[in-house]
């Protein structure tokens, strides 16, 4: 008769946690919803932070300037500097027609070159400028 009576107590202990368990499953659902809103919260403030105080990296500044190729004749290129908004920082320009390179240091807006030979064909010319700042950009990439 003892073996019956401790039976039915823990059976009814049993009863009793699991209804405490189920209870206690109900409120699991939004505590976790809080802890991903908290945390979401938290990484979308270190994001803009970082943009805004400037640790999302070191962002180079592309300068404006140009320059302009044309082709007169059979294979002679002209490169013609332009200028721009940067042109006052701008220390050498060099170019590179079918494989020859040459450079001005301290082109002034409208300076061209004198007629650079190239091939009879299509030729490749690259314009890259270097800045006083050290810092160096192709400003032209074209076919003539």
């Amino acid at each position: 008769m003892l073996r019956i009576h401790c039976h039915a107590y823990f059976g009814h202990l049993f009863e009793v946690l699991l209804m405490k368990l189920m209870k206690n499953e109900e409120a699991v659902s939004p505590v976790i919803g809080v802890i991903l809103m908290v945390a979401i919260t938290v990484i979308l403030a270190a994001v803009i932070a970082a943009f805004v105080f400037g640790m999302a990296g070191n962002i180079s500044k592309t300068k404006i300037v140009a320059a302009t190729a044309a082709q007169q004749g059979a294979s002679n290129i002209y490169i013609t500097y332009q200028g721009g908004q940067d042109a006052p920082s701008v220390a050498t320009i060099s170019w590179d027609i079918a494989g020859t390179t040459a450079s001005k240091a301290t082109p002034a807006v409208g300076w061209s070159t004198y007629g650079v030979t190239g091939t009879t064909g299509q030729d490749h010319v690259t314009v890259t400028a270097l800045f006083t700042d050290g810092s160096s950009q192709v400003i032209l990439d074209t076919y003539v």
